[in-house]
């Protein structure tokens, strides 16, 4: 059995709702996007963010916009729309029901 493995499956299993749940904050571009995901222990590599983000976009879920940037090229900034906050809203009902589900399990 590998434990890696199954960590590694149950990170990218929220990983949507992570993402969701930044941008439910304030709107952000990739690079900040991974800094908040790494800064709380979520190891993901670009090459995982980028194509969620893309999905994301073609579910409607989030829009973006595109700034110059003064040090380098324009920086794609990514907001949560209106129907991708009924779907964060759902995701966070469904994380709540699920944390106490297996605090339940875990404490019996």
């Amino acid at each position: 059995m590998n434990v890696e493995n199954t960590q590694s499956q149950m990170r990218k299993g929220i990983l949507e709702y992570c993402i969701l749940g930044i941008l439910h904050q304030k709107e952000a571009y990739p690079s900040e996007i991974l800094e908040q995901l790494r800064s709380a222990q979520l190891v993901v590599v670009e090459g995982t963010v980028y194509p969620l983000l893309t999905r994301l976009k073609n579910m409607e879920l989030l829009t973006y916009r595109w700034e110059e940037s003064t040090s380098g090229p324009p920086r794609k900034y990514y907001s949560i729309t209106q129907k991708g906050q009924q779907f964060y809203t759902a995701l966070e009902r469904t994380w709540q029901e699920l944390q106490q589900a297996v605090l339940k399990i875990n404490k019996a």
